[in-house]
């Protein structure tokens, strides 16, 4: 998946269809002259449905159509015949996407489990026919309900990446390199600043056939949180994922206040972040011989455990994967 075609958010217009109107009828056929009424039930509007989809990564289907309109419901008939429900219109969405209100930002659902079905607009209801309206005293109502109107408006869809691990790290740290030597994914790579602009997603293969999803977050800076940077837009990625690999190269000036400055643009932006499993790893480290590394590690933090790997000479990837491995379960 190319970067252009990553797309996590957008606005979506939904109408779900009328409820057809109930019927006026009188029942009249050969030697029954007045056989009462018998105008059926108008028939349900089309829902607009939302339904996860497992094998979506991205919101970019939507791109290019942001409307769509159930069906109305048909109206009733006579020998109280029910008129026909409208169809219901189903949208497609990646597992993780949060749905909100377009004007009031309000949170409605979330869709995580595959197949999920949740009702986005509801269609309207049927209107009742004359038959309902009998009785002794009104024995021939010549009136019925219409159906009701359905509901409509634009909404947003946010997309919260479902990844087991998340690449936490500041700009050209390497994160990209480790995704692409970890997994089959390609993302962009190139020695500046903010060279990945948007998410990617790769399977780890794992011991005996098993794996797991990591996600390369775009770079995060101070001021992350407050929007700086692309850090504001992209946070909300690691709210799903389960562990945090903290990623910095082992020629930073300061790696402890690196580790600090990082931790405290996630606690800004969610709190609840500094409760998931955290790992540092130090990349680049083929740039250091055993003694570096022995005065390194004095200078780490404490409350975290930590490794030291290289994307370029593979040093330490099969242990980062047995620990990962090990948190996630």
């Amino acid at each position: 998946m190319t970067e252009g075609n990553f797309v996590d958010y957008i606005k979506i217009w939904a109408a779900s269809g009328h409820g057809g109107k109930g019927s006026v009828h009188l029942h009249r056929e050969k030697f029954v002259t007045k056989g009462g009424p018998d105008g059926g039930d108008g028939g349900r509007g089309g829902h607009v449905i939302l339904r996860g989809n497992k094998n979506m990564w991205t919101l970019y289907h939507l791109k290019f159509k942001k409307h769509f309109k159930a069906e109305h419901g048909a109206a009733g008939s006579k020998n109280r015949s029910t008129g026909k429900d409208g169809e219901d219109v189903y949208v497609d969405v990646p597992l993780g996407t949060v749905i909100k209100d377009g004007e009031t930002q309000e949170m409605l659902f979330e869709i995580t489990t595959d197949g999920e079905e949740l009702i986005l607009c509801e269609g309207g209801k049927g209107g009742k026919g004359n038959w309902h309206f009998k009785s002794a005293t009104n024995q021939t109502p010549r009136y019925a309900q219409p159906g009701l109107e359905g509901q409509e408006g634009w909404y947003q869809l946010e997309l919260k990446l479902l990844a087991d691990v998340g690449l936490v790290g500041f700009p050209n740290a390497g994160k990209s390199t480790l995704l692409s030597v970890l997994t089959s994914a390609k993302p962009k790579i190139a020695d500046y600043e903010f060279t990945t602009l948007k998410p990617n997603l790769g399977i780890v293969e794992y011991r005996g056939f098993k794996s797991f999803v990591i996600a390369d977050i775009p770079g995060i800076i101070e001021g992350a949180a407050e929007g700086k940077g692309l850090g504001h837009r992209f946070l909300r990625h690691i709210e799903r994922n389960s562990t945090l690999l903290f990623l910095i190269p082992a020629d930073s000036k300061d790696i402890r206040e690196e580790y600090k400055i990082l931790l405290n643009e996630l606690k800004k932006h969610n709190p609840e972040l500094l409760d998931k499993e955290r790992l540092l790893a130090i990349s680049k480290s083929d740039l250091l011989d055993e003694e570096l590394e022995a005065e390194l590690k004095q200078e780490l933090p404490e409350d975290i455990p930590h490794i030291f790997i290289s994307s370029l000479s593979q040093k330490g990837l099969v242990e980062l994967k047995d620990m990962l491995w090990a948190m996630l379960n």
